[in-house]
């Protein structure tokens, strides 16, 4: 155990939605093939005036609230996303601004695809672990870009995540983190393009399966721990199958994903995706029980990390809206309407 770990946590998630078989009526596909091939129902769509900064500082509140932090304690503010509102403007300025954190901290956007909250963590880690300051607040958030008619259209999806990382109260203990990164253009967006690219075929071999399973390993060589020794498993979702085909592989159970497995109903949020699944948990984990998760960002790498759920959990969970109130009571969109809501059609 390192005394480090996750102090608190929030989510936010739009509550309008589009279904899978309205994106598939528009492009004359097939819808239960689609569903069966994606395993995903609905998707989150953002709001009119939402963005990655609006959902970032909504989590970041909710995490604020959950263990009633003083946002003044915090010393590091870092937002992961690829779809941050401005090019040149930090997202983690605007964050701090709301929160009503001090202007004596360091503060940046993290940019790594779907994986750029977890490393957000790791760097809130590394300070806290280094003494500079008593709390880090890292946050996963995007609003999901696809181009219209693509493969990625059925699955993106928004939503943010937000974890207060120190030492004092820690509700779910770190226990080591393993990491894997690799040049694999698997998925890539160039400069002032609206939609980003991908490989295809890259998507799932040699990207997604081949980095969640080499840090997951390297997690497990390093604590010596084995899949039967965790009561969950998180892993970056972008969509149904691949989580559960990655858990399989390694020796999990489906029973061991299906508390955080969330996108059949949100889709694939980026770099919220994972931490997403991990807030699912922490919703309903007990104390001691052990939780791992993964990440995986394309261009490509992974994030693992091993968590023991400590007492103080039931101190705080109930003080914050748990992902679970965030699936109910959603407005749906037709096609017009999501395509209007993503910005694919400029009044």
């Amino acid at each position: 155990m390192t005394g480090i770990g996750i102090v608190s946590y929030g989510v936010y998630i739009p509550s309008y939605r589009v279904r899978v078989e309205e994106i598939a009526k528009q492009w004359g596909e097939n819808p239960e093939i689609i569903k069966s091939g994606l395993m995903v129902e609905e998707k989150s769509v953002p709001d009119l005036d939402e963005d990655t900064a609006t959902m970032a500082v909504e989590a970041a509140r909710a995490a604020i609230r959950r263990a009633r932090v003083n946002p003044r304690d915090i010393g590091a503010i870092y937002v992961g996303s690829e779809s941050h509102p401005y090019a040149v403007k930090p997202t983690a300025t605007i964050v701090g601004a709301a929160i009503g954190a001090s202007n004596y901290i360091t503060a940046a956007d993290f940019e790594f695809a779907c994986k750029a909250g977890t490393a957000a963590i790791q760097t809130c880690m590394g300070l806290v672990a280094l003494k500079k300051m008593r709390y880090g607040l890292a946050i996963g958030a995007d609003v999901s870009q696809s181009r219209p008619g693509d493969a990625l259209e059925y699955t993106a999806g928004a939503g943010g995540a937000a974890y207060v990382i120190g030492e004092d109260g820690v509700i779910a203990e770190l226990e080591d983190y393993a990491s894997f990164t690799s040049d694999t253009p698997d998925f890539w967006r160039r400069d002032l393009q609206k939609y980003p690219s991908h490989g295809g075929r890259f998507t799932g071999e040699p990207a997604y399966f081949r980095h969640i399973i080499s840090a997951t390993k390297e997690l497990m060589e390093k604590t010596g721990l084995q899949p039967a020794d965790f009561d969950y498993a998180v892993f970056h979702q972008p969509n149904g199958k691949f989580p559960l085909k990655a858990a399989k592989s390694l020796g999990f159970r489906a029973e061991q994903l299906k508390p955080g497995l969330v996108v059949n109903r949100i889709g694939n949020t980026y770099s919220a995706s994972s931490l997403i699944g991990l807030a699912a948990v922490l919703d309903v984990a007990l104390p001691g029980q052990r939780i791992l998760m993964t990440s995986f960002g394309s261009g490509a790498g992974s994030d693992s990390f091993a968590f023991t759920v400590t007492d103080a959990i039931h101190e705080i969970r109930a003080k914050a809206p748990r992902v679970e109130d965030f699936l109910s009571g959603c407005k749906y969109l037709d096609y017009a309407g999501y395509a209007r809501h993503q910005g694919k059609i400029k009044l």
